[in-house]
């Protein structure tokens, strides 16, 4: 697997689609920050690591709803494997004005714009979640 956070994103956007309950993906440190992040910012319920079906650790993602319909509206990758997009703390985008939520992995971790600019670091920016 060349990109690991697209694939976790993917299965996400796919289990919202399908209207399940939890979905479950290969774990990682860099898969736990961003899911952390999506949590504190309360696009998904919670995960928790388990055992997955080939005995490798895997994180159950419990996923959110409101009113029959998914909190997240719309998930993109912006930094992939061929392509990575490093922005400064005044450069980092605002998401649908504000609404939205861009996840940047900097050199004091990974969190959400908002966090990255009130502590004046900029990184690669991961994802985009509306």
């Amino acid at each position: 697997m060349n990109d690991p956070i697209g694939d976790m994103l993917t299965r996400i956007r796919n289990g919202q689609m399908r209207g399940k309950s939890t979905v479950e993906t290969p774990a990682s440190k860099l898969r736990g920050w961003v899911l952390d992040v999506l949590s504190d910012e309360g696009y998904i319920r919670g995960y928790e690591k388990k055992d997955g079906k080939d005995g490798h650790p895997a994180f159950e993602i419990s996923l959110k709803y409101y009113e029959g319909t998914p909190v997240i509206r719309e998930v993109k990758r912006v930094s992939k494997p061929g392509r990575r997009v490093y922005m400064g703390a005044n450069d980092l985008p605002s998401v649908r004005q504000g609404l939205g939520v861009s996840i940047v992995s900097t050199p004091k971790g990974v969190m959400s714009d908002a966090a990255a600019r009130s502590a004046n670091v900029g990184g690669e920016v991961l994802c985009t979640v509306f």
